[in-house]
Order: C-alpha cells, then structure tokens, then sequence
C-alpha cells in the first residue's frame, strides 16, 4: 500500500481525502512538465517539431486506457469547453433529458441553450426514474455524471447499456470525471455515444487537459463548428475539416496534454485493477462505518453499488474541526464531502473516524 503513496509530496503533510475537488500531482507528471519547457526553453522551434508526437502519444494512450480507437479520442482543455462545442454542433430544439442537481458544467450548459428539457431524480431508485424518464419523455439525448459529485451516487453502466439497446436513436452523452481513473472502462462496449472527462481529479493528470471519447455513429449526428487553422494534423487527423479536428480548433497544448499522458503512463505501471481494488476496498469499509455512525443520507445507504465519494452530515464548526487535523476535505451541498482514491488507506480513514467522534459526531 505505501508503495502507492509514493511519488504524491502532499501526503506527507495531510490526510488528504478531497480527489473529488482535485487530484494530486505525482512527482513523475511534474518531472515531465520541467523537462518539457527546458526543451521549449532550449530549443524554440525546433522543439515545436515535436509537438506532434506528443499529442499521438496522448492520443493513443487515452484510446488504450479506455479502449476506444485513437482516431476517435479529441483533447479539450476541459469539459465544458467540449461539452459546450458537442452541444452547439446538435440540431435545435432536441428533446433532452438531464439528472436534477446534476454537475452545474453540465445542467447550465443545457439550460442555457434552446432545448425541451425533462428530469429524472438522484436517489436510491435512480436508475428507475431515468427508465420512467425514457418511456414518458422519449428523448432524443441524454447527458448525464456517472458519478454524482455531491453524494458519490454511481449510475449503473449495466443499465445504461441495456437502455441505450432499448432505445438506439438516442444519443448517450457522459460525464466521466469524478469516474474515469477510479475502474476499468471499455468504451467501446458501452452504451454511450460520447465521454467526456477532466482529467485533473482520479487521473492526476493536473490541469488545462481533458478528452472525449466519441462511437463513430455519432458523426453523422453532431455537426461542430469551430475550426482553426493552427490545429497540427497529426498521425489521426488526416484530413483538413475532419470531425475530430473541429473539437481541437488551433494550436494544442502539449505541456498539458503531454501531462495527461504522463499521468497515465503512471496508472497504467501500477494497474488498474490494483487502483479498482483498493478503492473499492476503501469505498466499502468506509460507507459501512459512515452509515453505523449515521452520517448518510437514505439514498446512498439504499444503494447497492456506491463510488468512493461520500457526503457526510456536517456543518461548518465540523469542517474546519477537521482542517485544524489537517484532513483536506470539501463542502458541498448540504453537508461535507470525502474522497478516496487509490493512494489513500485503512488507517487514514481510522483517523478521520477517530477525529469525527472526538468532534462528537
């Protein structure tokens, strides 16, 4: 287990559950983006004769890691910068159905556009309400988190794929990032048309670097619209004006996107099924000793499957109670919000547990 602690500075100062609000940096991530300005630093142009070869390696390892072909894998600074140019290349007005209170990068991004929108509630029985959703409102898209970043509900893939089989012609768009990094994920066997996901919280890969992920079906249903003339054509874009492309307007950025392939790299040495176990490890124990001391809510208790993101019954005194032992947390909602990621442990938790019971909790 220390083994996986290594390499991240930070927890050596704190208990350091807040991954859902933003990832740590690893040491080999930050290595990379010194020698990479060095190199620009150094070399100026010559170095810019790279830069190609560093977005196909993202490319390629984004595709590898999620198992979705490379061509098909667009690199966004973020996800609202792509959510909001896959939305503006889609007909108006659509009918589409959201998730109430879902990530507000997701829901302001419909709302502000001229869409007939319906919702479906996050509780104990949410996958039944988003079947009820489809079968009263028929939409044409579906834009969802697959991991909710207020409670860490979790979104049954399972149901997912056998609702986008029921009901093809519509469109499965995903929010993966308090998700992708946490479990293995095979794009392609899924049921959703496109993934897109900030990659600085479970992945590590810092910030200024996402990526989505699209089924090749789905090209001739979005029509995006940027261009630039600056964009590199690069070893899968082939041609001037193909879909990709249009997700990827003008020059890249290759320190950032350059660090999500670092990053990876990292993830991939230790494995993903080694991160999955852990983290489920952790998920467990923690939401059976959470729910023994009555800290969650009923729809999270109810469900079978959780993610490792929990909200737990606490005001402000709590919150900065739990700053002073230098526990790294988050408020959010109605209550405070931990995390575990891979790098954390049994014994972190013991203390967080420890030190909520001196508050009195």
């Amino acid at each position: 287990m220390e083994n996986l602690r290594k390499g991240f500075p930070v927890l050596e100062q704190y208990t350091y559950l807040n991954t859902a609000a933003s990832g740590l940096l690893p040491e080999s991530v930050w290595e990379f983006r010194q020698n990479h300005d060095l190199d620009f630093l150094l070399g100026g142009s010559v170095f810019k004769e790279k830069q190609a070869d560093i977005l196909t390696e993202t490319r390629e390892l984004v595709g590898e890691f999620f198992n979705c072909v490379p061509s098909q894998v667009a690199l966004v600074p973020n996800f609202s910068y792509g959510f909001n140019t896959l939305l503006e290349g889609l007909d108006k007005p659509q009918k589409a159905l959201l998730l109430k209170n879902d990530y507000p990068s997701l829901n302001w991004a419909m709302e502000s556009r001229n869409f007939e929108i319906s919702y479906a509630e996050i509780d104990q029985n949410l996958e039944k309400n988003i079947a009820e959703a489809f079968e009263n409102q028929q939409p044409d898209f579906f834009a969802f988190s697959i991991v909710q970043y207020i409670n860490g509900i979790k979104i049954d893939l399972d149901f997912i794929k056998k609702l986008k089989q029921k009901y093809p012609e519509t469109l499965f768009f995903a929010d993966g990032t308090q998700f992708c990094g946490t479990e293995e994920f095979n794009f392609e066997e899924s049921g959703l048309d496109v993934l897109i996901c900030s990659t600085y919280k479970w992945l590590n890969a810092g910030y200024g670097n996402a990526f989505m992920l699209f089924k090749k079906e789905v090209e001739g249903k979005i029509a995006p619209k940027a261009l630039g003339f600056g964009s590199l054509q690069g070893k899968y874009k082939a041609h001037q004006g193909n879909f990709i492309e249009k997700f990827e307007p003008g020059h890249q950025d290759t320190l950032n996107y350059g660090s999500l392939a670092e990053a990876l790299k990292l993830m991939k040495k230790i494995g993903i099924g080694e991160i999955s176990s852990t983290i489920e490890s952790l998920s467990v124990t923690a939401k059976s000793e959470f729910k023994k001391m009555n800290l969650l809510e009923e729809s999270v208790i109810k469900r079978k499957t959780h993610s490792s993101i929990f909200n737990i019954k606490g005001g402000e005194k709590l919150f900065q109670y739990l700053k002073s032992k230098n526990i790294i947390i988050s408020q959010r909602g109605e209550g405070i919000r931990v995390s575990f990621h891979y790098f954390n442990t049994e014994k972190e938790l013991d203390f967080l547990i420890k030190e909520l019971k001196k508050f009195g909790v």
